[in-house]
């Protein structure tokens, strides 16, 4: 089986400071559904690791969080793909949790509900605890220029062997 984790804001829609609070803000980054479908055709299980504080904060509630989900669901099908599982820290980041990236309990989770070694899998992320997560828990971290994509790269320090394109179209590309 071939998976890859793709994180949610800046990677596969646009990214805000203020957080993606309806279904109203989720807008995807143009190109992003459709890399989703070519990953698709070309076998892999696509699964989402995202943090999503604002449920923590108070910002939404998990009625919303569905909603926001059941949008991007919707969107990635009318292109032709298929999000098999999204996986989410619903806790700020003062709750020192084990599922927040840059821990690994997200990807570890998905790793055991797979059944599968993260050894050789791709997780795609626009920001260094995205990468950090990945490069932790054994996956291979890609780095997308979209989001804080850009910011991160100007900040350096990423993993060893990550691999860096524009957006997620380009590294669906890039990677099948």
């Amino acid at each position: 089986m071939k998976l890859i984790i793709l994180d949610r804001d800046g990677v596969i829609n646009q990214d805000s400071d203020q957080f993606i609070k309806n279904p109203e803000e989720w807008i995807p980054i143009p190109g992003s559904l459709e890399a989703i479908a070519q990953l698709c055709q070309a076998d892999y299980r696509v699964v989402v690791a995202t943090n999503q504080s604002g449920v923590g904060r108070g910002l939404f509630d998990m009625h919303t969080l569905n909603a926001i989900h059941d949008k991007m669901h919707k969107a990635v099908a009318l292109a032709g793909g298929r999000i098999d599982a999204i996986f989410f820290c619903p806790h700020a980041a003062e709750a020192n949790c084990h599922c927040r990236k840059p821990n690994t309990g997200m990807l570890e989770e998905i790793a055991a509900r797979y059944d599968v070694s993260l050894r050789g899998v791709y997780a795609v992320g626009d920001s260094l605890r995205d990468l950090t997560s990945a490069a932790r828990a054994g996956a291979l971290p890609v780095l997308v220029l979209t989001g804080k994509g850009g910011k991160t790269l100007e900040k350096g320090g990423l993993p060893e062997g990550t691999r860096i394109y524009p957006d997620l179209a380009a590294a669906a590309a890039g990677l099948i």
